[in-house]
């Protein structure tokens, strides 16, 4: 009869078996290829021939000063602030339309699951052809979104305000809220079934009890539901800074980066640098500058969280 320390020995090898795929392909495509992109971050390759030239292209992109007088990649710096402006919007406008959402579809009403799955299925759109359909959308010619307010503009008493339609797409300074407006659309997507998940997590004690105590629907809101959910808030929006600044698709293929750069994110400036004019060492130096990056707002955020995100077991 085989031994308690034999059989544990077993099941032992037979687990390193079960999870040697894992870790096979995770070595193979996640912690090979980051290793490998740290060694290019310190290389000018261009997939023909790779040369030394270590901290070079990190002062290239940050410090190193440029023709125009200033320091460190002028479409680097752009593109980084075309990133943080569009997260600084769309995020908070995006958890806030997601959390109105849940809320509404978390009503007591019949036929709600049918709203529920009519909200969710713009999110299962392909974003390639979102981006098409908002294209057409926000033309600024013939586009749906103009043609309704020049309608609206012509309205008796509001055409004395000379107001026109904006370029949207086309112009410099409405582009990114362009493309803000756009994200507004999946909204109805993972985000809001979360939120939906939260609020169905609540019990309903809570709301007795808080009227009882005289709250009204706003009290509820702001006393109740608001801190009990703030875990889910909290979640949703380190995926969504996170999914903010990698934004590359939407503006890729509505917009190349242009007019002017000012749609030129970081995601697709690095996607330039490496696959059209193949700068895979400065390709690479960026991503790990992303990487830094993020990594610190999610420190930031993780660590300011014990200030304002509440668990109902009372561990934070």
């Amino acid at each position: 009869m085989p031994s308690e320390a034999g059989a544990r020995s077993r099941y032992d090898r037979w687990g390193y078996v079960f999870v040697a795929p894992w870790v096979i392909g995770f070595l193979v495509f996640t912690a090979g290829p980051m290793l490998a992109s740290i060694v290019l971050s310190l290389t000018d390759y261009d997939l023909a021939h790779a040369q030394f030239v270590g901290a070079g292209n990190y002062a290239e992109l940050l410090w190193q000063p440029n023709i125009d007088g200033g320091r460190g990649d002028v479409r680097f710096w752009r593109s980084l602030w075309n990133t943080f402006y569009y997260t600084l919007f769309a995020v908070p406008l995006g958890l806030t339309g997601s959390l109105l959402l849940a809320m509404l579809l978390n009503q007591k009403l019949r036929g709600v699951a049918i709203f529920r799955t009519i909200y969710y299925l713009p999110s299962l759109v392909p974003a390639v052809a979102s981006s098409l359909l908002w294209i057409w959308i926000l033309q600024p010619e013939v586009g749906l979104m103009n043609q309704f307010l020049r309608w609206l503009f012509s309205l008796p008493g509001i055409d004395r305000l000379g107001l026109s339609p904006p370029g949207w797409l086309s112009d410099a300074s409405w582009s990114k809220p362009s493309l803000i407006l756009m994200s507004l659309w999946g909204i109805g997507g993972s985000r809001m079934i979360i939120f939906l998940a939260g609020l169905q997590g609540i019990s309903d004690h809570y709301y007795e009890a808080a009227t009882i105590d005289g709250a009204g629907a706003w009290g509820k809101f702001r006393h109740v539901t608001l801190p009990l959910i703030t875990p889910i808030i909290f979640f949703n929006l380190v995926l969504g800074v996170i999914g903010a600044f990698q934004t590359f698709t939407t503006a890729f293929v509505m917009t190349r980066g242009g007019p002017e750069d000012s749609t030129l994110f970081y995601a697709l400036y690095l996607y330039y640098c490496a696959f059209e004019t193949f700068e895979m060492g400065k390709a690479s130096a960026m991503a790990w500058i992303l990487f830094v990056i993020l990594l610190v707002f999610t420190w930031v955020q993780f660590n300011q969280s014990r200030r304002w995100v509440h668990y109902e077991g009372g561990e934070e």
